[in-house]
């Protein structure tokens, strides 16, 4: 029996956040999971880049709760989402 890969990024637990740089009002998107279930050895929470996230996958996940289908969706974002890091401002 073949077992599914379970997309990080299709779970309703993964979130964006920003995460502010050396200066307040620059900033960078990571992606984080509401759940913790992305930690360091340290058992600090874990983020990870942005444009990543479409290929972050678990072997298995307790707390997976997909948010649609999975394959036209990772298609996608590996597509659209920026191939390095960005940086965003708060000020216009």
């Amino acid at each position: 029996m073949v077992k599914e890969k379970i997309f990080c990024a299709n779970c309703q637990y993964c979130i964006v956040i920003r995460q502010y740089e050396s200066e307040p009002d620059k900033y960078v998107l990571r992606v984080k999971c509401m759940k913790k279930k992305w930690v360091k050895r340290s058992g600090e929470e874990k983020f990870y880049k942005y444009f990543t996230v479409a290929r972050r996958i678990m072997d298995d996940c307790d707390s997976y709760s997909p948010v649609g289908e999975a394959y036209p969706y990772i298609k996608n974002l590996r597509k659209e989402l920026p191939i390095k890091d960005e940086i965003y401002s708060t000020k216009e």
